[in-house]
């Protein structure tokens, strides 16, 4: 009997000892299932573009402990066998060329280009999203579709795809056109009255707009198809396995449910009853 409960407290203790959670993330399916060589041992690193409210609560690599990219490199992480999440802020443009060094992948609500898989590698998409458009609230009735846009001042981040699609399908004039560094400056000029409307994904103005407190609204989206997915080094090995892994996370629903903890939350808005404008 004594034996019997020794090993009954043994087995108590290790589940007790099982991990549930990286952060604040609760973790899905089996630990290693598909594991991959980290680029630093005993550790998922992955890079971001900072700020990204909803997909990475929090300013600085050292105070995120959930969002939806967050949380999803933590459920990666655990079926790749590892315990462990380390954040790395990076320059957006170095990100997207490939210039970054000694990471597994980076998450950072990036659009698969076919331009961009000549110098990174991509997952399979994660998440779907297209472009929105983000005014002052106060201006909204200015704002009713295309045609308003026109004579508008209007800014986008450097090298996304927004900046493309402004320059390309809209065609808007170069002088009524800013370009920032990043979406933080482009939010700032806005709320400034320094520009007229930010045009970037749907998924991060409805972010902005969720947590501006009223003073800033998305009016329209453009349907563009874009789909995010994980960036690697061009000939990363792990990709073949993140992709098994994320096909796992989309088949069991872990993926929805991130969606619907972290960005349907953060939005407070279902982003399909955005009115949808035709360039």
């Amino acid at each position: 009997m004594k034996r019997i409960w020794m090993f009954g407290m043994v087995a108590l203790v290790s589940l007790g000892m099982a991990q549930t959670k990286i952060g604040n993330c609760e973790i899905t399916g089996s630990k290693g299932q598909f594991p991959i060589r980290p680029a630093i041992a005993g550790q998922l690193t992955v890079q971001t573009n900072l700020p990204g409210p909803g997909f990475w609560n929090g300013d600085s690599p050292a105070t995120i402990k959930d969002g939806f990219e967050y949380c999803l490199a933590a459920n990666i992480a655990h079926r790749a066998g590892l315990d462990k999440v380390v954040v790395q802020n990076v320059a957006w443009d170095a990100l997207i060329a490939g210039q970054t060094r000694n990471f597994d992948f980076a998450l950072s609500q990036i659009t698969i280009t076919e331009a961009r898989k000549r110098v990174v590698d991509f997952s399979r998409p994660y998440f779907s999203s297209d472009i929105g458009v983000l005014v002052r609230a106060a201006d909204k009735a200015k704002f009713t579709g295309p045609a308003s846009l026109k004579t508008a001042r209007l800014g986008v981040q450097q090298a996304t795809t927004a900046a493309k699609f402004l320059s390309d399908t809209l065609k808007h004039s170069q002088n009524l056109t800013r370009v920032f560094p990043d979406v933080a400056a482009g939010f700032t000029a806005l709320r400034a009255g320094q520009i007229d409307a930010f045009i970037i994904d749907t998924s991060i103005v409805l972010s902005e707009a969720a947590k501006s407190n009223g003073a800033l609204a998305v009016v329209g989206q453009f349907q563009t198809g874009e789909n995010y997915g994980a960036l690697f080094a061009k000939g990363n090995a792990n990709r073949a396995q993140v992709d098994k892994i994320l096909e796992a996370l989309e088949k069991d629903g872990t993926l929805k449910k991130l969606s619907q903890t972290y960005l349907a939350k953060e939005w407070g808005i279902d982003p399909t009853t955005v009115p949808v404008w035709r360039p």
